[in-house]
């Protein structure tokens, strides 16, 4: 998928956090550390560093939500994060996003903390990002 069709898709998915940009998926897409697994109905994106990998965003196009999709990119995320050498993996989701903390609890994932205020709102609100975490087990 291109940067531009990777912006379109994250700004249909989201406004809290903010949708990524076509620059902020071309500066993605062109680190080594950063990995994509998808196509234009969702995808998700990574970035491992040692080994520790981060899900930096999960979108599924609205039209092909809750048919299994979140769940099938969050499990080959998590198996293509572990060849990658990564043995935990952590994200941030929006306390408000009641979906993807559902998704994140039945696929194992703990909360380990919370960033207070750490999302801004479109209209100047601040929304709490919970943290998560699991660790990685071999496929």
């Amino acid at each position: 998928m291109t940067p531009e069709a990777l912006a379109e898709l994250h700004a249909l998915c989201f406004t809290v956090p903010r949708p990524f940009s076509v620059r902020d998926f071309t500066q993605f897409l062109t680190s080594d550390l950063c990995f994509l697994i998808g196509d234009a109905r969702g995808f998700a994106l990574g970035q491992v560093a040692v080994d520790e990998v981060e899900l930096l965003t999960l979108a599924v196009h609205p039209d092909h939500r809750r048919a299994g999709l979140g769940r099938n990119l969050l499990r080959t995320f998590e198996t293509e994060a572990f060849t990658r050498g990564a043995h935990d993996v952590f994200l941030e989701v929006s306390a408000e996003n009641p979906g993807a903390r559902r998704l994140y609890d039945t696929a194992g994932y703990r909360t380990s903390g919370a960033r207070p205020g750490y999302y801004r709102t479109p209209g100047g609100g601040r929304i709490d990002a919970i943290l998560m975490t699991k660790p990685l087990i071999g496929p």
